[in-house]
């Protein structure tokens, strides 16, 4: 008869213990309300109904929201023509354009303020040496004042000190009025052209006379 085997014995005494139940997750803790909120004493029903306080639902949830339509851009008006020549026929009779401008039925001339009178006397004289013309007969105002000044910048770069424009009588003019004479005298108590011209006098006859004017220029 086989012996009956004695149950096995734990020397070091370890006690199985019994199966922990597993943990339940808690539910998730509510999102705090602002402080503006909790100062307010607002419950979070009470917020959402204030943010969609005035809206209304969608009756047809199946379509896309279509933007708004986008405004079209509006032109303005065109800018007066003359406008920029008011501002410098006022400039020249208030006193705030920068040159002292001088002239009669014939003779135009005027120089930096403060430059010394010796030196508009020297260009009014011709004593200067002519280094490069322009001659703007033929051209509409608003071209001569662009080929003016890209020439004027031009001749300075170049490092030309005494300039010849020729601007003409205005014998073939409307009126027999010397258009661009009288510009270029506007023209020259602008920013635009005073940065460049230091004085500018009618010429000598040989040189013109009435019909052109000598500009000394800045040095670059």
């Amino acid at each position: 008869m086989a012996k009956k085997e004695k149950p096995f014995n734990n020397p070091f005494g370890v006690v199985k213990l019994p199966e922990q139940p597993k943990p339940v997750a808690a539910p998730p803790a509510k999102k705090a309300a602002p402080p503006a909120a909790r100062s307010a004493g607002l419950t979070e029903d009470e917020l959402w109904s204030l943010a969609v306080d005035g809206t209304e639902p969608l009756l047809d949830r199946s379509g896309r929201i279509k933007p708004a339509p986008v405004p079209l851009s509006v032109s303005h008006a065109p800018l007066d023509p003359d406008l920029q020549a008011y501002d410098e026929l006022r400039a020249l009779v208030s006193g705030d354009a920068p040159f002292d401008i001088a002239d009669t039925d014939e003779f135009i001339e005027g120089a930096q303020q403060g430059l010394d009178p010796r030196v508009l006397k020297k260009l009014r004289r011709g004593d200067f040496s002519v280094q490069g013309h322009l001659d703007l007969h033929g051209l509409f105002k608003d071209d001569a004042k662009t080929a003016l000044e890209a020439y004027l910048t031009r001749a300075r770069h170049e490092g030309k000190r005494c300039v010849l424009i020729v601007h003409g009588r205005g014998l073939h003019s409307k009126d027999q009025v010397p258009v661009l004479k009288e510009a270029l005298k506007r023209w020259m108590g602008t920013a635009r052209f005073s940065q460049h011209v230091l004085a500018f006098a009618t010429a000598r006859p040989h040189d013109g006379g009435a019909g052109a004017a000598y500009l000394l220029l800045r040095r670059t």
